[in-house]
């Protein structure tokens, strides 16, 4: 369908002779109506008179270009005048082109066929790209999923750990989100990239000794010194799939998250002694997430916490371990984490 919108009944009726042969056409006298028209239908193109009284074509096409349901539909401008200044000002605002009043039915047509089988062609080129972008994202969550699995199957002790970690950072992004937290920063995040990068804080543990990784008893404290190295090891497994798949954008989350989630805020963390905001803002939510899941979950040598104590240990700790920012969205969505934590579940060590 095409909307031909012009005050002038004559062109109006110029251009429905021209076009309703080879096109649906509906013709309007003003662009309010035009506007009113589009909330029935959506067309393919608009024919729009730049002169009109009321709103004239320039301040029409602002309005179309500014809803994003009728912005990407291509304007062309009827005009008297084949003025330069006139024509880039339309250009700037979204024009496709221009037609020239009085015009012949051959030009008309020949510069509709011409702009429809190029936005047609447009479509065309956006659907197979989104497409193929969707193949891939299901692939890289795949490889996700995956190498999440072969940390939990070595470690049978964590049971679960990845899972509910990723539900709780899911929370802490939607709050933060919410209420404005750290705005600057998480503006270009994709949300369901950082969840899923989640699920890698701990690909370190594939590089720890099973007699360590798999112990049931109390960790000496040369074993904990053993366990501390899967921050490192989690950040070069990373480095190294980044250097051989070229994916930084993709894996830079989980980089983040396996290599800083232990720092604490007051820079007695590890493996770099971190202080306050010089850790990068994934590891202070990874590092919030993480310890909850643990203090709620049963391990080999504590039983679960209750969803209070653990509220009260992340508060104690606020601006020690955690970051205290992150600690009160914590506290505002403490509710939905106790939610999502399971009754009694078998976890492992953090």
């Amino acid at each position: 369908m095409i909307f031909v919108v012009d005050d002038n009944l004559t062109n109006l009726l110029m251009a429905e002779n021209a076009l309703e042969k080879q096109y649906s056409v509906l013709t309007l006298s003003s662009a309010s109506k035009m506007f009113k028209a589009l909330e029935r239908a959506k067309p393919d193109m608009i024919l729009l008179d730049i002169e009109m009284p009321e709103m004239d074509g320039f301040e029409a096409i602002k309005r179309l270009k500014a809803n994003d349901s009728y912005a990407n539909i291509p304007v062309i401008f009827l005009t008297a005048h084949g003025k330069p200044d006139i024509e880039a000002r339309g250009i700037e605002l979204g024009a496709v082109d221009f037609i020239v009043k009085p015009f012949s039915d051959a030009v008309l047509l020949n510069r509709i066929r011409n702009h429809l089988n190029i936005d047609e062609l447009i479509r065309d080129r956006t659907e197979q790209l989104l497409s193929r972008t969707e193949r891939l994202l299901r692939m890289q969550n795949g490889m996700l999923f995956m190498l999440a699995n072969v940390v939990e199957i070595r470690d049978p002790n964590t049971g679960g750990h990845i899972g509910r970690t990723t539900i709780y950072i899911s929370i802490l992004l939607e709050a933060m989100l919410a209420h404005g937290v750290y705005a600057d920063e998480i503006k270009n995040w994709s949300f369901d990239l950082v969840v899923s990068s989640a699920r890698l804080h701990d690909v370190g543990k594939i590089a720890v000794p099973d007699a360590v990784l798999r112990k049931t008893g109390k960790l000496t404290s040369e074993e904990f010194e053993i366990i501390k190295t899967h921050s490192l090891e989690g950040r070069r497994i990373i480095e190294r799939a980044i250097e051989e798949t070229g994916e930084e954008d993709f894996l830079l989350n989980a980089k983040l998250m396996a290599a800083y989630h232990h720092e604490r805020w007051n820079g007695l963390g590890y493996p770099y002694g971190l202080k306050g905001t010089d850790i990068p803002l994934q590891g202070r939510i990874m590092a919030i997430a993480d310890v909850y899941e643990a203090l709620t979950s049963e391990r080999p040598y504590k039983e679960a916490f209750s969803h209070e104590k653990a509220v009260q240990i992340i508060t104690e700790d606020s601006g020690k371990h955690f970051d205290p920012v992150l600690v009160n969205v914590f506290l505002e969505e403490m509710d939905k984490f106790d939610k999502a934590r399971p009754g009694s579940a078998p976890g492992g060590r953090v």
